[in-house]
C-alpha cells in the first residue's frame, strides 16, 4: 500500500520572491490552476491513502469548490474532511478560515471514521480512520512548542486505546527538530519512516523536517521518498508499507 502525506497550503502555490504581495493576495484570492496541478500530481502517485493538510473545503477563495473532493473525485477515492479548528473556536464562524481543513482520501473500505480535537492550540483537529488491519491518524500540530507537547500527550492517550497497528501522519511543526518527538515516539512505540531525516520545508530549499509518517510494529515500510515539486511550500512524503 502507498501513503502520501502532503501539506498543499490551500493550493495557492509557492512564494514568488519577486512579488510577495501577489503571493499574499493568493491567500485570499486562491489559485485554481495550481489546485488542478496538485490533483494531477497526486493522481500520478497512485496512492491508496492520502493525508492532505491545509486543504480548502469550499471557501470563496476556492470559488466554493471543495479541494478534497476535487482530488478525491479525480482518483475515485473516498474522502473524510473537517475544519481544523476546534468546535468552539471563533474561526469556525469566520469566512475562509471556517473552510481551512485537513482531509483523508482512501481507496480501501473504511471501518470507522472519527474526528477528535485537542484541548490546546488553535489547530485542533485529529482525523482517525480505522482500516481493516490498521488505524491511521492525521494531525497538524501547533506553531507553539508548549502547545505541541500538550497535543502530543493527548494524541498518545488516543493511540494507546487502539488495538490495531497505528500510523500517525501530519505536519508536526517541529521547528526544534525531530528530537521534539522523542518522548512521544518512545511512549507510543512509533518510529519514523524517514530514517535519514530528510527535510520537507520549504519546498524550494528544504531545511526543516516538519512533516512525518510514524508507524508501529506490525507495519513494514518498503520505500520512503520525498519527491521534489513546487506546487506547495511543503514537499510531499510518499511511503510504501505493508501489514504483517
Amino acid at each position: 500500500m502507498r501513503l502520501v502525506l502532503y501539506n498543499i497550503c490551500y493550493g495557492i502555490g509557492v512564494a514568488n520572491r519577486k512579488n510577495l504581495a501577489l503571493h499574499g493576495a493568493r491567500y485570499l484570492l486562491g489559485n485554481q490552476k495550481n489546485v488542478l496541478k496538485i490533483a494531477d500530481f497526486i493522481a500520478d502517485l497512485k496512492a491508496d491513502v492520502i493525508g492532505l493538510v491545509e486543504v480548502d473545503s469550499g471557501s470563496l477563495r476556492a470559488r466554493k469548490i471543495n479541494q478534497a473532493k476535487v482530488i478525491a473525485d479525480q482518483l475515485g477515492h473516498y474522502t473524510a474532511y473537517e475544519c481544523k479548528y476546534g468546535k468552539q473556536s471563533i474561526n469556525q464562524y469566520l469566512p475562509i478560515l471556517r473552510n481551512q481543513s485537513n482531509a483523508f482520501l482512501a481507496t480501501d473500505t473504511i471501518h470507522g471514521e472519527r474526528f477528535h480535537y485537542f484541548d490546546d492550540g488553535v489547530k485542533r483537529l485529529i482525523i482517525e480512520l480505522e482500516m481493516e488491519h490498521y488505524a491511521i491518524f492525521l494531525v497538524h500540530l501547533s506553531l507553539q512548542f508548549k502547545q505541541r507537547q500538550m497535543q502530543l500527550k493527548s494524541l498518545y492517550e488516543l493511540i494507546k486505546t487502539v488495538e490495531k497497528p497505528v500510523i500517525v501522519a501530519g505536519d508536526m511543526n517541529t521547528f526544534a527538530g525531530a528530537r521534539e518527538l522523542t518522548l512521544f515516539k518512545e511512549a507510543t512505540g512509533l518510529r519514523s519512516a524517514n530514517k535519514h531525516n530528510q527535510p520537507s520545508f520549504p519546498s524550494w530549499q528544504p531545511k526543516l523536517e516538519l512533516d512525518f509518517v510514524l508507524y508501529q510494529d506490525g507495519i513494514e515500510i518498503s520505500n520512503f521518498e520525498i519527491p521534489h515539486t513546487l506546487l506547495s511550500d511543503h514537499l510531499p512524503l510518499v511511503c510504501d508499507f505493508s501489514i504483517r
